[in-house]
């Protein structure tokens, strides 16, 4: 079969091109982000093999199987990241809240940073990337994803302290920015049947979807050094609820960012300086 038509058959299925041509150029052992690879072979002939196995990735991803899982990559802000099935997904949107946390502090700043439900370690990662005098600290509850998350910067050559444990809780030092896209979705949400390959853990937070960023608030305040900020990501409809809960905990210079859809997908504020 010619591979250009072979991936018109994986779209007519249902699959978006860019998901076929990334699973194509990985069924044929080239970088997924080679597109231009593609475009200048769309004429060759494929073996039996290489359909059949191109064929195997597609019904995985029809299976609503992320692409990452499948290619066990994901590009993020500029990393390329290792992820499997004991991380989530790392999503583009994230990437805004990632440049907010840029904004918050200058490179000539060894600020102390953390990141709180690292997962693959995406956000602190990227943070330590571009703020390299930064001490970039990172937490997560399970020891899967941490394993994951200390691959992913040995591969990259990046120097980030990694902890065992659940958001702040038992840690003592205050940081001058703090970052988290914890669980965030409603226990019951329908939308969850769509992401039954990642891990539930790193998803649900109780019957509101609220329950770990009230945690997250809550323990912050006494954690930030004057100045300091929180950013957090959450859901598509929850960002008067997480400024609300921001205002009550103290915080000052409350506000969101939107996503790539326009949607305020990010909310945080700032510990009040000392007068």
């Amino acid at each position: 079969m010619i591979l250009e038509y072979t991936l018109q058959q994986a779209v007519a299925q249902g699959l978006a091109r860019l998901d076929a041509q990334m699973l194509m150029l990985f069924a044929l052992e080239h970088s997924v982000h080679d597109r231009a690879w593609l475009a200048m072979h769309s004429g060759d002939l494929l073996t039996a093999q290489e359909v059949s196995r191109f064929q195997a990735l597609v019904t995985r991803r029809l299976n609503q199987e992320p692409v990452a899982y499948i290619t066990g990559e994901k590009e993020f802000f500029g990393l390329n990241l290792r992820v499997d099935v004991r991380v989530l997904d790392p999503r583009p949107d994230t990437e805004i809240l990632v440049e907010w946390a840029l904004q918050t502090i200058t490179p000539a700043q060894a600020a102390q940073v953390v990141d709180l439900g690292t997962g693959s370690g995406a956000i602190a990662l990227a943070l330590k990337k571009h703020r390299p005098l930064a001490h970039v600290s990172a937490i997560d509850m399970s020891p899967e994803s941490l394993d994951v998350a200390r691959t992913n910067a040995q591969r990259l050559g990046l120097e980030v302290t990694f902890r065992h444990g659940h958001w702040l809780a038992g840690v003592n030092q205050r940081f001058d920015l703090m970052v988290a896209n914890p669980p965030y979705i409603a226990a019951g949400d329908p939308h969850l049947s769509h992401l039954h390959h990642e891990p539930l853990h790193a998803l649900v937070s109780g019957l509101d979807g609220l329950h770990d960023l009230r945690q997250i608030i809550e323990q912050a305040s006494s954690r930030l050094s004057p100045g300091g900020w929180l950013l957090l990501e959450h859901g598509h409809d929850q960002a008067p609820a997480v400024c609300v809960l921001l205002q009550k905990a103290g915080f000052v210079q409350v506000q969101s960012r939107p996503d790539l859809a326009g949607i305020a997908r990010c909310s945080g504020g700032q510990w009040p300086k000392l007068p």
